[in-house]
């Protein structure tokens, strides 16, 4: 099962990737005229997906995909959650839940501002 884990793990690690990449690439490529940063499909699943996470976050559910990867490895699920563990665990300092979900939230808003800022091809 652990090759399993190691699958949600990298998956997990892509969405991440994809959130936080997204927005990046996002606003480069605003600033390059790119037209693929104003690609709807694309601006709504990113949208969704920083909203899933804070909403996850803001109501104090783990994630899925880290209660997943938990109990694929050991049986059982952990406290901590995805990138609280991996911020805790490159950095050594271990910050309280609370600080992630208001990380996540916060995101959430610099996303939607970019959605604002940086607006996608309306539908035609």
């Amino acid at each position: 099962m652990i090759w399993l884990a190691d699958t949600v793990l990298v998956l997990h690690a892509l969405l991440v990737l994809f959130i936080v990449g997204g927005v990046i690439a996002i606003w480069v490529g605003a600033a390059l005229k790119q037209r693929w940063v104003r690609n709807r499909v694309f601006r709504i699943a990113h949208l969704a997906a920083i909203g899933v996470v804070a909403l996850l976050a803001a109501l104090n559910i783990p994630c899925p995909l880290t209660v997943l990867e938990d109990w694929l490895r050991t049986g059982q699920t952990g406290a901590q959650g995805f990138v609280q563990r991996w911020v805790s665990a490159l950095m050594y300092y271990d910050l309280p839940g609370w600080v992630f979900s208001v990380a996540y939230v916060a995101f959430l808003f610099v996303v939607l501002l970019t959605w604002f800022r940086v607006r996608p091809r309306s539908r035609r």
